[in-house]
């Protein structure tokens, strides 16, 4: 099992200064999110092979591997000029990735929620493009449904998933989504069963409670989809749930610190995160999960 941060609470260090941060912070693994160094938010990336080819050198020095890439593009959107630049993007990033000696990116499914239809057709139109490209590069991809993506809830995304029917591509189960994705971890992990791959833990707050009234967000009927990612206990996600589940599914998997909640004390939330994770894991080991 790898345990990873979501450095992107950090992303103002400097990209060959990362590796050896993550290292002081007590972690061996970076899932590597977007920074506008690197692979931005839904642009073509940034880096050059020089400075895939140094990082690479630093992350070595340090003793960090990088568990997976995490880009995002605008690849199942409805607008099909978007859709081509996104895969562009894509081709670009899967080269990164090997060229780092990865061979895990994720993603989310993206498109919107509003046209899910054409989204889809769209997701399937760029996964015909793409797939090859994983295949040759060795490189697997874990997706997650995300709020505001086209497919938003759990049991649907695993259900998609399983249709490409493709042994690269798994699911992803997201924490702080829990509340947009179904509310049910143990139902949405126990159907995707070896599906599951990667994990990301960060807390989050119900908004649905109050009779959805927990969020006054305007104007009313707004289609915003309002969460957080905070520290494991600042929230009400289920943990113990989650990792009973996670133990009772045989998850191996990589588990992911992903709080974007307190850049003000970013490598105090990385630190006590880790240590929240290795606390279920030793109650994992222990058999006390039931």
């Amino acid at each position: 099992m790898k345990i990873a941060l979501d450095p992107y609470m950090i992303r103002d260090v400097p990209l060959l200064e990362l590796p050896s941060v993550v290292a002081e912070l007590g972690y061996e693994w970076i899932e590597l999110s977007p920074r506008e160094d690197f692979i931005p938010f839904f642009r073509h990336p940034r880096v050059d092979d020089a400075t895939v080819r140094k990082f690479r050198k630093a992350l070595d020095v340090a003793g960090v591997g990088i568990s997976s890439l995490l880009p995002l593009f605008r690849w199942s959107g409805p607008d099909e000029d978007a859709r081509q630049a996104a895969v562009r993007y894509w081709k670009r990033s899967i080269q990164i990735c090997s060229d780092l000696g990865v061979d895990s990116m994720i993603s989310e499914f993206n498109g919107r929620p509003e046209d899910p239809d054409r989204s889809e057709a769209q997701f399937w139109k760029s996964m015909d493009e793409l797939l090859p490209l994983f295949e040759r590069e060795g490189i697997k991809l874990a997706l997650e449904p995300h709020p505001d993506d086209f497919i938003e809830d759990g049991h649907d995304a695993v259900n998609l998933i399983r249709g490409i029917n493709h042994p690269s591509v798994s699911f992803l189960y997201c924490a702080p989504h829990t509340f947009h994705i179904g509310n049910d971890a143990p139902g949405i992990i126990k159907h995707a069963g070896e599906l599951l791959t990667h994990v990301h833990l960060a807390d989050v707050l119900d908004h649905t409670a109050s009779s959805g009234n927990r969020y006054i967000v305007n104007p009313p009927g707004t289609a915003a989809r309002v969460h957080q990612h905070l520290d494991i206990g600042q929230g009400e996600v289920d943990f113990d749930e989650l990792f009973r589940e996670l133990r009772a599914n045989g998850f191996d998997g990589t588990l992911t610190s992903c709080v974007f909640a307190w850049e003000d004390r970013a490598k105090e939330s990385s630190v006590f995160m880790r240590k929240k994770i290795d606390e279920y894991l030793a109650t994992w080991t222990r058999g006390q999960l039931t």
